[in-house]
């Protein structure tokens, strides 16, 4: 998911600049496109992306406490000896 934002945020930067430059080329359905439709559009994609990354960066950090904390109780298991029975003689 964090490629995806990724790509979505330099698609988003690549549509706010050929949208500033070349308006009709982005908005090719409209008889006169102007730029501040090209503005919100990159903005909200923008916002979209941004939002996307921090919540799978978050996801990741997650996951990686979660199995570091699996780590430590394996070691801590590991570190206390078993109990020996008793010889019954």
């Amino acid at each position: 998911m964090i490629v995806l934002s990724i790509n979505l945020l330099i698609l988003s930067v690549c549509l706010l600049i050929v949208g500033l430059i070349k308006p009709n080329w982005i908005l090719f359905w409209m008889e006169k496109p102007g730029r501040m439709p090209i503005i919100i559009l990159s903005s909200a994609l923008f916002m979209i992306a941004v939002v996307m990354f921090g919540e799978s960066n978050r996801q990741n950090q997650n996951e990686t406490a979660k199995q570091s904390q699996k780590i430590e109780k394996n070691k801590e298991s590991a570190d206390i000896p078993l109990p020996v029975a008793p010889d019954s003689k």
